[in-house]
């Protein structure tokens, strides 16, 4: 089920895993048709539009399983997928702007129901905060209730903007939606395609792929129920979209309606916390066309980078793509048979300091409340002088790629046209000036203000530290060991479920990585937006969200680094976050497997699954 949202990043995440048995053999290659692909993070659930589930691994598996309107490729740019249908600005002014998405005849789901324009409806229930209030789903942004679709799609850009519902066609190929101003990135903000039919049946107690003619039926319920805003049927709907999807095994007892796809694959088994299978979608008409013999897809979860290397080694697997230690990389190169590649990544690692309670979370009290005031400002600022960020690109990135200044937005990449002037005006100075041991003598006068015997009685800091990666494991406890001299001790809960976890009021601190899905104006908004879908610190400024706000129309890229470099001196004044390092991006790949392209955004390696072949 490939569903379309307007939350722009993915987690980079890692995990648990060992390889179970050894797969496959190099001696094998000349009759594969499978190819076996590294992940650091078992996948948690299928639909990548919850909370709990969004992550690289859920992208790159549902990215297999869907095709909508485009991709990006492996140089950022934003390709039209005209196999599955076109799009088109219609109309253009100030006040009124259009855009039509039609679905090409032909195009069918891999059970094959025809897919129409209807199946495009569900965006707008997933996306627009309007309709669902209007339709009794209830309110995204309340703080006490969940919505029946509880997902990460509302609050953005296209509920900010939209007009109305979207407009079906008479031929129901094409819907028409209607903005009330211009919208930057505007192709990004259409619809993608969702298998209704699916979800009515599910939500009607169904365990079995229904007919041609009981899925249209079906999805005919779904386009009065959308139309009426009928809540009766639109809410157990919800029910199975948030609720069904979250599991991790999938075998022969799984309901096959969870499993529908237009991609080029369908999920064929799933063993939790260790792989997932997918089969080629015979039916796959929905994108470019299979230009090879592969019928398998397998990710396989193995969380240390070395061991990962190691399983390439054996022949247990075709695709290496972790989070790379130096003794992993310098184990990739000795490998026979075996291409190593370097990519540019926009996977930034930085650390994040709990602010507020987070919706749907208990309340947050600890020690970097914003309730408490100039105290707990005090706190963050010391914190964030306290990451040891130069010992860590030293010791744990630069021996990799070579790399040792860490990065100082959290809006804009190291190498992009606005980064040098962004980082010279967007108050990083407070974190970059002087030395390690400057800003540590710093830190602590900051901290003793409040706590005076603060290094006989250090202050206990809770971190969610990402479970069972040996480079994060040494990021921790050079962290740990810097804060110990500023009164800090840091307590580590080590966690591979981590992800569920973010915005959970147990923790003051977390640490990992936002990869970029997409390239838009609005780059973090959704991480500092009051209302945004990746804002898991409870973070709210006003003029910050008044900043963001702005981002929807089309801008100059003058007047978009001013706009950055105003929302990053509020959020560095505020002292909630610090980027530290751009991952190092480090690919290898079985010689045999030609035409693997792996791309900066996510999903980084599967971007192009149609080109693959032995």
């Amino acid at each position: 089920m490939k569903l379309q949202r307007s939350v722009k990043f993915a987690l980079a995440i890692t995990a648990s895993a060992a390889l179970a048995v050894s797969l496959l053999t190099p001696a094998q290659a000349a009759t594969r048709s499978t190819v076996i692909l590294h992940e650091t993070n078992p996948i948690t659930g299928l639909n990548c539009s919850l909370s709990a589930t969004n992550s690289t691994t859920c992208s790159a598996v549902g990215y297999l399983q869907g095709m909508g309107f485009n991709y990006y490729n492996d140089k950022k740019e934003l390709v039209k997928n005209t196999v599955f249908g076109s799009y088109k600005i219609v109309k253009n002014t100030k006040t009124d702007f259009r855009t039509q998405w039609t679905v090409n005849p032909g195009r069918v789901w891999s059970d094959g129901t025809p897919i129409t324009g209807e199946d495009l409806l569900m965006s707008h229930v997933l996306q627009s905060d309007a309709y669902s209030i209007a339709a009794g789903l209830g309110d995204p942004k309340s703080k006490t209730e969940k919505p029946a679709f509880n997902g990460l799609g509302y609050s953005g850009v296209y509920s900010a903007n939209i007009v109305g519902e979207p407009t079906l066609s008479a031929d129901k190929m094409s819907v028409t939606l209607r903005f009330s101003k211009p919208i930057a990135n505007w192709d990004l903000y259409g619809p993608g395609p969702s298998s209704v039919h699916a979800l009515v049946l599910m939500a009607e107690g169904k365990k079995a792929l229904g007919t041609v003619a009981e899925n249209v039926a079906a999805r005919d319920r779904f386009v009065a129920a959308f139309n009426a805003k009928d809540s009766t049927l639109l809410k157990k709907m919800g029910k199975v979209w948030t609720e069904d999807f979250t599991i991790t095994t999938v075998d022969k007892t799984t309901n096959p309606l969870l499993l529908i796809s237009n991609g080029g694959f369908i999920i064929d088994n799933a063993v939790a916390k260790t792989s997932v299978t997918l089969k080629k979608n015979p039916k796959y008409n929905s994108g470019p066309a299979m230009s090879g013999s592969i019928d398998t897809v397998v990710f396989k979860f193995i969380g240390d980078g070395t061991a990962a290397a190691q399983a390439l080694a054996n022949g247990e697997l075709d695709v290496y793509a972790g989070q790379a230690t130096a003794d992993g990389v310098a184990l990739l190169k000795k490998i026979a048979n075996v291409n190593v590649i370097g990519i540019n990544n926009v996977a930034y690692e930085h650390w994040d300091l709990h602010y507020d309670t987070v919706p749907d979370e208990a309340p947050y009290t600890g020690l970097f409340s914003v309730k408490d005031g100039a105290k707990s400002l005090a706190l963050r600022q010391a914190f964030l002088l306290g990451i040891p960020r130069d010992e860590i690109m030293e010791k744990l990135i630069a021996p990799i790629n070579g790399v040792k200044t860490p990065i100082n937005s959290t809006w804009v990449s190291p190498g992009s046209a606005l980064y040098a002037k962004v980082t010279a005006a967007n108050g990083s100075e407070r974190i970059t000036r002087g030395t390690q041991e400057s800003r540590n003598l710093t830190a602590l006068n900051l901290v003793k203000k409040y706590y005076p015997n603060v290094l006989k009685s250090p202050l206990k800091v809770r971190v969610l530290v990402p479970g069972n990666n040996p480079r994060r494991a040494s990021e921790f406890a050079l962290a740990k060991a810097n804060m110990a001299k500023i009164g800090f001790d840091l307590v580590g809960d080590v966690r591979t479920d981590w992800p569920s976890k973010l915005g959970n009021s147990d923790y003051d601190v977390y640490f990992f990585a936002w990869v970029a899905s997409s390239v838009t104006q609005r780059q973090s908004a959704e991480v500092f937006d009051t209302n945004g879908g990746n804002n898991i610190l409870g973070y709210s400024n006003p003029a910050v969200d008044g900043i963001i706000a702005t981002l929807d129309s089309p801008l100059s890229e003058a007047i978009l680094g001013a706009k950055y470099i105003a929302i990053e001196r509020l959020t560095n004044a505020d002292a909630i976050t610090t980027g530290v390092f751009v991952h190092p991006g480090v690919v290898a790949v079985n010689k045999d497997l030609k035409n693997v392209k792996p791309g900066p955004l996510s999903p980084q390696m599967v971007w192009n699954f149609w080109e693959w072949t032995y």
